[in-house]
């Protein structure tokens, strides 16, 4: 039988997932080309052979999304599958489409052909959308569970930028393995707050050898902590799925790809910034999980600031950053670094974007509706120099920095700075506690 002819549309992460777990070995199929967007300077690249297999010997070329239509003639593609996340149903049918027209089918795969089983017990923590607080839940969830004398190995969603090959499989146990890794802002921003607290964290690009890698670390394993990527649905089989809604976007737990599945999915469904979101929000959220998910436990929380120099807010005209990934293809046009303006008093909130240079206004020229806000992109090094450029550029008295790492660690920030922290806290019963008791007493008697 002659194999189908296959091109995976992706961005980096669940389209090399779905290919080393569905279609490596599969000799029914042939990929022949991956597609790359939402994430800079991805295209152009090769996934090695030294990843791809025995069917690959030559490895898979990655092209722009925006050659979809050439690609599926010149290659005489049968099947398109898409394969990343944080995308609106209208955005996915809107690529449907146009892979229809060229003449390929176009296909989603789901959770059965693609997560894997772990040694381990798991629990896994996802989101409707990006931004919704995804990270400080999975920190949360790591507190409570080495609180109770459980060694957590926390694995995260992908964020393979760099040499693919040399990315097959990374642990991070110290701030020193960030720079070994050569790890981008975006990589260091969901790897350092595990770090801080204790537990190391694994992620990559082959998700078997990482789960194989964790689950015989060193340190020792006792669960595997699953901390998701934009509001995609895990990789590993979860024994506790846990996700985060947020009532800053209400609808949108039902209307983007694949959040409404993460939602679908969910043991417990966590609503979080309930102490900075509308009521009326609140209960469209609420009542959306309770029509898609009767039978979740539902949690609410709120996202709480601490700010370490109020003073250079206070009174004074501040640049805030934010979160790149969150204010991008996330679309939020506020966050921690709004709100925490906003409470502690800043005279104004100075706009970015006249001075925003290089891949910065590239940016905001890519996602015109991100507002007055900077998003701390640094998928490479230019990225991170431009970013240090338009905040020496920016006319303020200061800069508020609400990123999940210390920015001012990685790039050159010349202008008095604080840096606000962001936390869940759970108000009310049932609580995470809750949940994870019951799941400690499944697991560990």
């Amino acid at each position: 039988m002659t194999p189908r002819k296959i091109l995976i549309i992706g961005a980096a992460g669940r389209d090399f997932h779905n290919f080393n777990t569905f279609y490596r070995d599969n000799p029914a199929y042939k990929v022949a080309v991956f597609t790359a967007a939402q994430i800079p300077d991805i295209a152009g690249r090769k996934y090695p052979a030294a990843l791809a297999g025995g069917l690959y010997p030559d490895g898979i070329p990655i092209f722009a999304q925006d050659d979809l239509e050439r690609l599926i003639k010149e290659y005489d593609i049968d099947e398109c599958v898409f394969s990343y996340s944080d995308i609106s149903y209208g955005a996915v049918m809107g690529i449907g489409a146009r892979v229809n027209a060229a003449g390929a089918d176009f296909t989603l795969l789901g959770h059965k052909n693609t997560m894997i089983k772990s040694k381990k017990p798991v629990v896994a923590v996802g989101a409707v959308r990006t931004g919704c607080g995804k990270s400080q839940t999975s920190r949360r969830v790591a507190e409570i569970l080495m609180e109770r004398g459980l060694k957590v190995i926390a694995i995260r969603h992908p964020m393979p930028y760099g040499d693919l090959e040399a990315q097959k499989v990374q642990r991070f146990a110290t701030l020193g393995d960030l720079d070994k890794h050569k790890c981008t802002i975006e990589e260091m921003e969901e790897y350092e707050p595990h770090i801080a607290r204790g537990n190391v964290i694994y992620a990559g690009v082959d998700y078997e050898a990482i789960l194989r890698a964790a689950e015989d670390d060193p340190n020792g394993c006792d669960v595997i902590l699953w901390d998701g990527g934009n509001n995609d649905f895990p990789f590993y089989k979860p024994d506790l799925m846990i996700t985060v809604a947020d009532p800053h976007r209400p609808g949108h737990e039902l209307s983007y790809y694949p959040g409404e599945t993460t939602l679908r999915i969910a043991d417990a469904v966590v609503i979080n910034k309930i102490d900075s979101a509308d009521f009326d929000d609140i209960l469209t959220v609420r009542a959306n999980i309770a029509r898609v998910n009767p039978g979740a436990v539902v949690i609410d929380a709120a996202s709480t600031l601490s700010v370490g120099s109020p003073e250079a807010i206070r009174g004074k005209r501040v640049l805030v950053v934010e979160d790149g990934p969150t204010l991008t293809h996330g679309e939020m046009k506020i966050g921690a670094g709004i709100v925490a303006a906003r409470r502690f008093g800043a005279a104004e909130i100075i706009d970015p974007r006249p001075y925003a240079v290089g891949r910065l206004a590239e940016t905001f020229r890519l996602y015109p509706n991100i507002g007055c806000l900077l998003p701390a992109m640094g998928y490479g090094e230019q990225q991170m120099q431009d970013l240090s450029a338009t905040i020496a550029k920016t006319d303020c008295d200061s800069v508020v920095i609400a990123t999940p790492i210390d920015l001012g660690r990685v790039i050159k920030i010349d202008k008095p700075n604080t840096r606000v922290e962001y936390n869940l806290q759970e108000i009310g019963k049932p609580d995470l506690s809750d949940v994870l008791g019951d799941f400690i007493g499944k697991f560990f008697k």
